[in-house]
């Protein structure tokens, strides 16, 4: 190698170490030790042997929900399953510990209750043949990770418990804010003759009984004074100082403190609105949400066949105007269900629909039988626990950290 190229080369090392030592490795967590596969008996169940003696078993769910059955041999030869005497102990991730017995059934012995998903435990297991006890103890883990707590709040993994919801069933609309019919009052002068002054500017603000203008009256030649019958702002001015008033319109002031949302609901969704419905407006460029009901509607439909129903948005501190474009949501059923999750704790997992719940700093997926979704949430129907905490927000860490882990389902 010539001289340049050995320079170079060392540079480069010393480059890839020194990037590798200058930032920080965020392990989600710990790297998994690579373990032999475990045998397999002629059943395709998992072999557990103690000297001669040996049981094999299997999570049998071929038309049946799945089950364990078990065949005893010692020897290599089959053994009678009436003479074995035979228990597991199935111990979860916060869910307890399923306590299954065993009967014989023809050449197998057959466990007593339904392996619920996920096939997730630590497996005990004791049997007892002619006179002797064997005790077998191994993991049996999938879709379980393990982070620790300030890796998980650095990441923003939030959680909630699962618990009763009352489902919030909505129609989506869309529309915009307009003024109320009577937001805007004309100010005339009570007297034709001259405006001496105009006190007030276009989109100034002002309060009830505020002066607006100085007339002198034509016949009496007296001046008096004109004040804002109520609180808002000078939406047009159409006169100046030094000229008749002339029996118009002198000023325009516009209350805006309340708005209101005109929103167009289509045929199809018209049977399920109603007056007084629950409506949350969201409003075009505005974080904030705002909750009413539908106060009104207007008889004539549009050309467009939608009829426009009208719900009061509160304005008070004027940040809204008139002609913004929203959207809502019109509540048109409620029900309450025993159990909901997030939406947006759901993730999949081989053929379900999961969250992760979470018990210390270990999370373990939880297979869903799900019912009703409605908004943000939805019903559960089985698959996890009342009071189960778990995952709502960026569930899938878990996820990828699972996948990477490549927990088997080991029957």
């Amino acid at each position: 190698m010539r001289p340049t190229f050995q320079i170079l080369a060392l540079i480069s090392t010393v480059w890839l170490v020194s990037i590798s030592t200058s930032f920080p490795s965020f392990a989600v967590s710990e790297p998994k030790v690579e373990e032999a596969e475990p045998e397999k008996g002629p059943n395709r169940g998992r072999m557990l042997r103690d000297g001669d003696f040996a049981i094999e078993l299997s999570i049998f769910e071929t038309g049946v929900p799945p089950e364990f059955r078990v065949w005893a041999s010692t020897d290599g030869k089959a053994i009678d399953p009436s003479k074995v005497d035979l228990n597991v102990k199935l111990t979860r991730l916060g869910d307890g510990i399923d306590d299954i017995n065993f009967y014989q059934e023809g050449e197998y012995l057959r466990g007593d209750m339904v392996i619920y998903e996920p096939h997730s435990f630590m497996v005990s297991l004791t049997a007892k043949y002619q006179g002797k006890t064997f005790n077998w103890q191994y993991d049996n883990f999938e879709g379980r990770t393990k982070i620790a707590e300030d890796v998980a709040k650095a990441m923003e993994i939030s959680t909630e418990f699962v618990g009763p919801s009352t489902l919030h069933e909505t129609v989506q609309v869309y529309g915009k804010l307009v003024l109320p019919a009577d937001a805007t009052s004309n100010v005339y002068a009570r007297f034709d003759g001259l405006v001496k002054k105009v006190h007030v500017k276009l989109g100034e603000s002002v309060k009830k009984g505020q002066l607006l203008l100085t007339v002198e009256s034509n016949e009496s030649l007296q001046s008096y004074k004109v004040f804002s019958a109520q609180n808002g702002i000078v939406s047009t001015v159409n006169v100046t100082s030094g000229e008749q008033s002339k029996g118009r319109s002198l000023l325009q002031i516009t209350n805006d403190e309340t708005l209101i949302a005109q929103l167009a609901v289509f045929p199809k969704d018209l049977p399920t609105v109603r007056l007084g419905a629950k409506t949350t407006i969201t409003i075009n460029g505005v974080e904030e949400k705002q909750v009413s009901t539908v106060e009104s509607r207007i008889l004539k439909v549009r050309d467009d066949q939608a009829k426009l129903f009208r719900v009061v948005v509160n304005n008070a501190d004027s940040a809204l105007s008139e002609g913004a474009f929203v959207s809502a949501a019109i509540e048109i059923g409620s029900y309450d269900v025993p159990m909901a999750v997030k939406r947006s704790g759901l993730q999949s997992f081989r053929d379900f629909t999961v969250v992760y719940a979470k018990v210390g700093d270990e999370y373990e997926v939880r297979m869903l039988e799900l019912g009703r979704a409605v908004g943000e949430e939805i019903e559960v129907l089985s698959g996890i626990s009342l009071g189960t905490e778990y995952v709502t927000e960026n569930s899938y860490i878990l996820k990828a950290d699972v996948e990477k882990s490549g927990a088997s389902h080991d029957h």
